[in-house]
């Protein structure tokens, strides 16, 4: 008997956050921060990002942060200590007159860091995530990433800039490879030349247009990275579509720009949620993966340094 493949259907992503809960969070999150000296802000990072998660809604089941302001209080000591330890290397050669040592050591000793707070924030913020209480999770290897982003850093820096496309192509190409949800797995299939040409006509044409064709510019990057993305579980998966236009773009930024004028930016929790309901609704999925039959394969992990660090960086966690 023949078997009939899967027929393909569309799958719903959406935002249904509102801005003006979102700004009684960060209201409260920034009075705390504020007379705790910083103390509070893991915290106040985890509500947020609590709210965020909870907001998000896939298929009709919203995401759930599964964090805590502990983990990552423990984290952020810990990102103190290294920036402890790398400041200490470096006052330490300019007291001896050997200042320009001193920076090389600083920006190298960043530089090696970076792989590894990115390896950490995603292998803590995946295994903290869930859908339908089934864990995300992150199977990078640490050195493996490490090696490559640096010799990834070479090329880019010998090369005056120009290997930062196939750069930018091969991180998300490794880390969203090796993000799971239960038994499925994300893919990133993408071109570095295809995306040089993308940023070098957008550069031009933004300079020859007076910045007028920044939007169309926004709408083909935002384009680029959402169609090379997947789900997949063996032969069956889930394409993402990019359905975001340059007029979209347009209006989002002027209302976001007004709206932090306008408000001397206490619409800065508008913004956000603005920002995050045009990103899930301009994502169009479709594909014949049975989401009923998405397994756990995950583990817990609760060491949340890396995400302070990817924090003290100030890297996204969408590369």
């Amino acid at each position: 008997m023949e078997i009939q493949p899967a027929e393909k259907k569309d799958f719903t992503l959406s935002f249904n956050g509102q801005g003006s809960t979102f700004f009684g969070i960060v209201i409260v999150n920034w009075l705390l921060t504020a007379l705790t000296l910083g103390i509070y802000y893991p915290w106040a990072k985890a509500k947020q990002l609590k709210f965020m998660y909870s907001s998000t809604v896939f298929n009709n089941d919203q995401f759930v942060f599964h964090g805590t302001g502990k983990e990552m209080f423990i984290g952020m000591l810990k990102t103190l200590l290294i920036v402890f330890v790398f400041m200490s290397v470096f006052l330490g050669l300019t007291l001896i007159d050997q200042q320009i040592m001193g920076m090389i050591i600083l920006y190298l000793m960043m530089f090696a860091f970076l792989p590894l707070a990115i390896h950490g924030s995603y292998r803590y913020r995946m295994s903290r995530t869930s859908w339908r209480g089934i864990r995300f999770g992150y199977r990078g290897e640490k050195m493996e990433l490490f090696w490559n982003f640096l010799k990834w850093i070479f090329l880019t820096i010998i090369t005056l800039g120009i290997y930062s496309a196939w750069l930018s192509v091969k991180m998300r190409s490794y880390v969203y490879g090796n993000i799971r949800a239960g038994n499925t797995e994300f893919k990133y299939e993408a071109s570095g030349l295809e995306l040089f040409i993308i940023i070098l006509k957008g550069y031009f044409l933004s300079i020859i247009t007076l910045g007028i064709y920044m939007f169309w510019w926004q709408k083909e990057l935002f384009e680029f990275q959402i169609n090379n993305m997947s789900l997949n579980q063996g032969d069956k998966k889930i394409s993402f579509k990019s359905t975001a236009t340059a007029g979209g773009f347009f209006k989002l930024v002027v209302f976001n720009i007004l709206t932090l004028i306008l408000t001397l930016g206490l619409g800065f929790a508008w913004v956000e949620v603005r920002t995050m309901r045009f990103i899930c609704d301009n994502i169009k999925l479709n594909g014949d993966i049975d989401m009923d039959r998405i397994s756990q394969t995950e583990e817990n992990y609760t060491d949340a340094v890396g995400e302070e660090m990817a924090d003290f960086f100030d890297i996204d966690l969408v590369l």
